[in-house]
């Protein structure tokens, strides 16, 4: 069956279909190509058709933009000499979507052509804005819902179809950049008042609108087809063009830290692009995009942030057992985690039962939902009426009895393994032991935790991250005794309040934390060795780190991480490494706990803005004359993080390497220009990753040896997705 139909009415106006097979909505494939410009050849052929309409079979959007899988998968498909594969392909879909454009007009005097409009139902994103922007005319039904744009940035790429250089050239570089630098997204009145599409009317008057246009005899050249035409904003040898491309490149510099190629692709092929003839410019647009494909850290965002993450989000791993959808939850703390955790049961429509020791703490955790709401009413997020509903789900409570009839209990208290037997047996006393009963701990082991648990088969870590709301990552930890059901049960819960889960079996520190914690450990090493501070957090961030160490444990507090050194000492004994403890202690004693106190690592004016870093640091650490290089630092700062992933795939923590990556990238921000630690070492390759790290243990100490996996995938020139990829092993 084919994705594209085209019927004729009795006007001469042709309606073409795009109506994916199996989809819910359109995604373009390389067949789809095909078919569509079979169809264009053919109406602007047939003397008897006067115009045509292009639209969706799918009654709420046009296309959601091309299949990630074939992007993935474009570079390898392209034969012998990928990069001039990869350029022919793109250039036959450029000359196809400029057939569109011209309709068949005389090239010399733009006389002639059949006007072709495109009739989007709603939401249009990537590939499935690029074809409208090709047609002559664009009409959107006024769904508020839509979504309208280009957000291809977001995955490591840009839009590489005709869309940067016709944006470009529609709005002028200043107009276009938010769309094409930073991914916005519009609904269509929006996107109307911004100049991207031409009419939005009533979904019921859709195609008679654009049937009406395409009969008016309309003018449908573009005017970067006319002669005199002259950019917006101006060109960049044009004085205002010229401050707007310094400015972008700043910007562009600015927010990726150069760590981003698609960022600086993109601006080449807009800078490039607009001092040269429209069809030159498509073709450096396309030169970009296939140096942007060609590129590995395209391939490995769009693996891990897209496709491993849907696959996670849609059960890949879930054991086969019945649905386990939650229906009524119980929450036991109403703290920040546990109000958090309410908030986002209730806004999916789960039944809520939010329990603490007095009814004001547990009203205040009601509270926090009832904020948030407020604030989401106040930006045009959310309505009154959502509110009023998620509100009237959650019961705030000291009474345990509330939980009779709960499928799933998330206790959240303070995290003492005495505190939780105790809530765990109270609770199982209402509940029963075939009640699922979770955990939310980022330390401390479940194995242990369940023995307080009737059931260990019904017992099951989930450590939420903060805050709750924001945070995509869910990371689901099996202790030696959790069963199947317990499991589906967490992912199921995951998925309904659309988060990303990841199932690790018990170890300390679970994934997230065992990778967390070396990083900001080998930071306040530094500190404490006189590396330059400075250094320290901007070598994280040239490498594409959100945030450096000290600025992370600033953020999650310095007292926290005195609790967590003291309470891993006690139970590591002599194996304990206490090389950071004299300088998270001192800073404790010194009253600096990190932003909640207004003084950590670095200093925070009256209103908790951060500052520099903090000079009493360099005061009790002299800053040594010998600093080393940017890139040493960032190895240690990298293998820190990349090696314990490795270690948790050999010591079977991780299960599956794809939770390895969207685990680290949606947990703690793992440079996502790699695609996460383990896509970071296939790019690098393990024998260099396995000599350089073994360098540094050399110069530093035994945690930077290579783990024996990595030696020996090293010894064969493996890589990890080539060894270790579920996708490849099915």
């Amino acid at each position: 069956m084919t994705d594209f139909t085209m019927k004729t009415d009795a006007d001469g106006v042709a309606t073409i279909t795009w109506d994916t097979v199996g989809k819910s909505m359109n995604v373009m494939n390389q067949q789809g190509f095909l078919d569509l410009d079979a169809l264009i050849d053919q109406a602007l052929a047939d003397d008897a058709i006067k115009g045509v309409i292009l639209t969706s079979g799918k009654p709420d959007s046009f296309a959601g933009g091309m299949d990630l899988n074939i992007i993935a998968k474009m570079k390898e498909s392209a034969g012998d000499d990928p990069a001039k594969g990869l350029m022919d392909g793109l250039m036959a879909t450029h000359t196809m979507l400029r057939k569109i454009e011209r309709a068949g007009m005389d090239p010399k005097t733009n006389k002639g052509g059949k006007p072709i409009a495109c009739a989007m139902q709603g939401t249009g994103l990537g590939i499935g804005f690029e074809i409208p922007l090709a047609c002559h005319r664009i009409f959107v039904a006024d769904n508020p819902k839509a979504k309208i744009g280009l957000p291809e940035i977001m995955v490591g790429i840009f839009p590489g179809m005709g869309g940067t250089t016709r944006v470009t050239r529609l709005l002028g570089a200043m107009g276009a950049s938010p769309f094409l630098l930073e991914g916005k997204l519009s609904n269509p009145q929006k996107a109307k008042s911004a100049g991207l599409v031409h009419e939005v009317v009533p979904a019921d008057e859709l195609l008679a609108a654009a049937k009406a246009w395409v009969l008016s005899e309309p003018k449908i050249v573009k005017p970067w087809d006319e002669k005199g035409y002259k950019m917006p904003g101006g060109a960049p040898y044009h004085p205002a063009g010229f401050m707007t491309f310094v400015g972008a490149s700043a910007m562009v510099n600015g927010n990726t830290k150069g760590v981003y190629p698609a960022a600086k692709a993109l601006l080449s092929a807009v800078y490039e692009g607009a001092m040269v003839p429209f069809d030159t410019a498509l073709k450096i647009e396309a030169r970009w995009f296939t140096n942007v494909l060609m590129n590995p850290s395209s391939a490995n965002m769009i693996r891990s942030l897209f496709i491993n993450k849907e696959a996670l989000e849609k059960g890949a791993v879930r054991p086969d057992v019945p649905d386990e959808k939650v229906k009524k939850v119980g929450i036991i703390g109403a703290g920040m985690m546990g109000a958090g955790i309410a908030l986002v049961s209730a806004m999916a429509g789960i039944e809520v039962v939010l329990i603490d020791a007095s009814q004001e703490s547990a009203d205040k955790g009601k509270a926090y939902a009832e904020s948030y709401m407020d604030k989401g009413i106040a930006r045009k997020k959310a309505t009154p009426e959502k509110k009023e509903a998620a509100l009237a789900l959650i019961n705030a409570t000291t009474d345990y009895d509330a939980l009779k009839g709960c499928d799933l209990i998330v206790e959240a208290v303070f995290e003492d393994v005495g505190v939780k037997a105790e809530v765990t047996k109270k609770v199982q006393a209402v509940v029963g032991p075939d009640c699922i009963f979770a955990t939310n701990t980022s330390t401390l082991p479940i194995t242990e935790l369940a023995k307080a648990s009737e059931s260990a088969e019904n017992f099951i870590g989930i450590h939420f991250f903060s805050p709750v709301e924001k945070m995509m990552l869910v990371e689901i930890i099996k202790g030696k005794g959790t069963g199947d059901r317990a499991v589906a049960k967490a992912l199921d819960f995951t998925r309904q309040i659309r988060k990303t889960p990841i199932v690790v079996n018990d170890a300390r520190f679970f994934y997230a934390n065992r990778c967390i914690i070396p990083y900001i450990n080998e930071g306040i090493r530094m500190v404490k060795e006189g590396v330059n501070p400075a250094l320290i957090e901007n070598a994280a961030k040239l490498v594409g780190m959100p945030l450096g160490p000290l600025q992370l444990v600033d953020e999650t507090s310095i007292d926290l991480g005195v609790k967590i050194a003291k309470a891993t000492k006690a139970a590591m004994g002599d194996a304990y490494d206490d090389a950071v403890d004299e300088v998270l202690f001192w800073m404790a004693d010194e009253g600096r706990l990190g932003r909640k106190s207004n003084a950590g690592f670095y200093a925070y004016d009256a209103k908790g803005k951060r500052q520099l870093l903090w000079d009493g640091l360099e005061a009790k650490y002299p800053v040594a004359d010998d600093q080393p290089d940017l890139t040493e630092v960032q190895n240690r700062l990298l293998f820190a993080q990349v090696l314990e992933a490795v270690r948790a795939i050999e010591e079977d923590v991780l299960m599956d390497i794809r939770e390895g990556d969207v685990g680290a990238i949606l947990g703690w921000g793992f440079a996502p220009w790699s695609g996460g630690p383990l896509s970071w070492l296939d790019m690098v390759g393990t024998p260099w990753a396995a000599e350089t790290t073994n360098a540094l243990a050399d110069k530093y100490g035994e945690r930077f040896k290579a783990p024996d996996l990595l030696e020996d995938m090293a010894a064969k020139n493996q890589s990890f997705y080539g060894r270790f990829d579920p996708a490849k092993a099915a």
